[in-house]
């Protein structure tokens, strides 16, 4: 088999940012944005056109958290935290940091790159906080326990 390269632009806005807003104040919970959602255009007269692109599933996450006003942002993966020298002797998690901070390094463009980058705009954007680390510590990353957590000096 082979695969085809397509752009993976990162997303503009959530188009069903109103029906996903109204569905969640009726209690809803809503499951959306899968895979990054599926990419779309806006013609000159206003009708959407479907392109061939891979849109960002973290930039998708932290859009949306930041469009309805999300408080924390969780970017949940198989590993426990961002690492510090990922993939040598020397690796080690890193459990708070700025924007800043996580920005001077250097991180894998297809795994853990987008996932800072979605945590950074978000935290930049919201002054949230936002968590990275295993889907199975999703509570104690939520309760600040375990993953790495980024947040703004000020916090």
């Amino acid at each position: 088999g082979y695969r085809r390269a397509v752009p993976s632009p990162r997303p503009q806005r959530i188009v069903e940012e109103r029906a996903i807003r109204v569905l969640l104040d009726a209690g809803v919970v809503v499951i959306c944005a899968g895979g990054g959602g599926i990419p779309v255009t806006e013609k000159t007269d206003g009708r959407l056109q479907g392109i061939e692109a891979v849109i960002d599933k973290d930039y998708s996450a932290a859009l949306l958290a930041v469009a309805l006003g999300a408080s924390t942002l969780l970017l949940l993966t198989d590993v426990e935290a961002v690492m510090s020298g990922w993939g040598t002797e020397e690796a080690c998690p890193i459990r708070d940091a700025t924007p800043e901070k996580l920005r001077s390094l250097e991180f894998e463009a297809g795994t853990m790159g987008p996932k800072v980058e979605a945590a950074c705009y978000f935290v930049e954007t919201t002054g949230g906080v936002a968590g990275i680390g295993a889907l199975t510590d999703a509570v104690s990353i939520a309760e600040g326990r375990a993953g790495t957590l980024v947040q703004t000096g000020r916090n």
